[in-house]
């Protein structure tokens, strides 16, 4: 049986592993050179299970009119003529509310739970090296930081993850590097909480699969999906037509593009984040463990001899612009945090979209159309969740009962299916 996977960013190459790990003739596609070269490749790098959570959260509609005009903002938001923006915004404002906040936060965290697991497997069995540590140190500058950090502290206190609330002394002897010009209320320490390079994971599994015999055929753009039958046929593309027994679509933001004619709608939305890449100059002032400012919701991360600021969340359009502003706010972070680590005016910038749905899981598995498989959906959490919904989607193309339970990460929480 031949299975065509549509995309090849984190999602899509560890689920052709997973596929070929069940005896599948895997092809990929992909319309760039390589794999994870959109929104897997400037991310913070950060796999966490316990504060993987929706966008939708109770406070956050209003703290994005907070910021509307702030020159330092870690949520842009600029209001766009696409309809889908509107659809999108209206169903995300619903599920801002703390029950449904639980709810959804409850699906993520069971996802990434089990997907961290399969990360372990997979790292300890091919002895996998991605520039990966362990410990994240959470940053609150004032009192009303650390109080507008209480309800996420609550659900850490009933898990079972191991966290430690800090003073500010504290955690300047956690991570010497802080400069001390900075105000600092206390921190939270999550010493279990994982780092890796995303895209170089993706390298590193793109050449298991290979060397498995998965197809790679990049440079490749998918220009739609033909049906016959009620079941897919082929994938169009510019050098012609590719046909597969099934297929299973993991095409970040460009999904929802690709299932047009099928009857199928996912409010898919990309909403952009920003990265900047700095090599370290001076190790002495550059920060050890990985810290997250909750101020501006900028996440400063080691991998190797470079540090990762990334952060920034923008609802706009649907255009990659490298917006100065955005890049101005991970700048102040960095250097309010660790001035002498870095030339930061010689950083790399990157800007990606996020494949998000308004309520924050992915969606995986089966559709109405027998051999259409669905991997996507997964915002900014992709690399947390990435390896567990590759086992997942892969045992369902395979008829295989999924280890964990799918409920809320399936096709069937967003409605009905749409008439084509």
């Amino acid at each position: 049986m031949h299975v065509a996977v549509i995309g090849a960013g984190i999602i899509g190459v560890t689920t052709a592993f997973e596929l070929r790990a069940r005896g599948f003739e895997v092809t990929v596609l992909e319309r760039n050179a390589g794999v994870a070269q959109e929104a897997s490749f400037g991310n913070a790098g950060v796999i966490s299970t316990a504060y993987t959570g929706p966008w939708a959260q109770p406070g956050m509609p209003s703290r994005i009119l907070g910021h509307l005009g702030h020159a330092c903002s870690p949520v842009i938001y600029r209001p766009s003529l696409d309809p889908a923006q509107w659809r999108w915004l209206a169903r995300w404002l619903g599920e801002c509310r703390l029950q449904r906040f639980r709810v959804n936060k409850e699906r993520m965290q069971r996802l990434a739970e089990y997907s961290r697991a399969v990360l372990h497997e997979l790292r300890s069995r091919h002895r996998l090296e991605y520039e990966q540590t362990k410990g994240w140190l959470q940053l609150f500058r004032t009192e009303r930081d650390l109080a507008r950090a209480r309800p996420a502290l609550e659900l850490l206190e009933q898990s079972a993850t191991g966290h430690r609330l800090l003073s500010a002394s504290e955690c300047r002897a956690l991570e010497p590097a802080l400069v001390d010009g900075t105000a600092l209320a206390g921190g939270l320490h999550l010493p279990e909480e994982e780092i890796g390079n995303c895209a170089y994971f993706a390298r590193l599994i793109k050449d298991l699969a290979a060397a498995n015999g998965v197809a790679f055929r990049f440079d490749t753009t998918v220009l739609g999906l033909s049906m016959q039958g009620g079941r897919i046929t082929e994938a169009r593309t510019a050098s012609g037509p590719i046909a597969a027994d099934a297929v299973v679509l993991a095409a970040g933001v460009d999904s929802s593009r690709l299932l047009r004619g099928t009857g199928i709608r996912v409010p898919l939305y990309p909403i952009k984040g920003y990265s900047l890449t700095a090599n370290v100059t001076h190790h002495e002032f550059a920060p050890m463990i990985s810290i997250m400012d909750e101020a501006y919701k900028v996440a400063i991360t080691r991998l190797g001899n470079r540090l990762r600021i990334a952060g920034t969340a923008e609802l706009s359009n649907r255009r990659l612009t490298m917006r100065g502003a955005a890049l101005g706010t991970l700048l102040k972070v960095a250097r309010d945090w660790f001035p002498g680590a870095a030339v930061f005016s010689k950083a790399r910038p990157w800007v990606g979209a996020r494949p998000m749905l308004p309520d924050g899981p992915p969606v995986l598995g089966a559709t109405p159309l027998p051999n259409l498989f669905l991997n996507l959906g997964h915002g900014a959490t992709g690399w947390a969740m990435a390896c567990g919904s590759a086992r997942l989607v892969a045992d369902v193309v395979a008829g295989i009962e999924p280890q964990i339970d799918l409920d809320g990460l399936t096709l069937a929480r967003l409605g009905r299916r749409r008439s084509a």
